[in-house]
């Protein structure tokens, strides 16, 4: 099972504040017990929301607005992807994640990835071969994509 641990920013991160080189040691020391684990298949800090952008839809219109943006506590500061057995196996890795903001209550949300076989009842031919095309599959292919797309633009010019 694999699992998105959301770090909530908090308005020390989003005032794009970095954390400490001690709390940075931390984090580095806990993310190589993951992947001496063999649990971590990715993770980042991310930037202020004040340097993102937001897409809202609406029917067949977008429109884009510009960071930052409200309410700090809805906000992610970052992410890690784990592979483990369990959401409890989840929570206890996460449980040994050192605080980066030290004497501030910091928030992790967990939450599981759908994968494939979530979508059974409604994985006709079509939906799974349109699946093929992200998650592993597609990140297993992504450079012979681009290597083609890089090729018939180089002809059409």
């Amino acid at each position: 099972m694999r699992f998105m641990v959301l770090a909530k920013a908090t308005v020390e991160s989003e005032a794009g504040q970095l954390p400490s080189t001690e709390a940075m040691v931390a984090m580095g020391r806990y993310n190589e017990e993951l992947v001496k684990a063999g649990v971590l298949l990715a993770g980042d800090g991310l930037q202020p929301s004040a340097k993102g952008a937001r897409v809202l839809f609406d029917g067949d219109d977008r429109t884009v607005v510009d960071g930052p943006f409200a309410e700090t506590k809805e906000l992610i500061a970052g992410y890690t992807i784990l592979e483990v057995a369990s959401k409890e196996e989840a929570v206890e890795w996460v449980k040994r994640c050192p605080n980066l903001m030290p004497g501030q209550v910091g928030e992790v949300e967990i939450r599981q990835i759908f994968e494939a076989a979530d979508f059974a009842e409604v994985a006709t031919d079509e939906v799974a071969a349109f699946a093929d095309g992200v998650g592993e599959l597609g990140r297993a292919n992504v450079a012979k994509w681009r290597a083609e797309v890089a090729a018939q633009e180089q002809g059409e010019s």
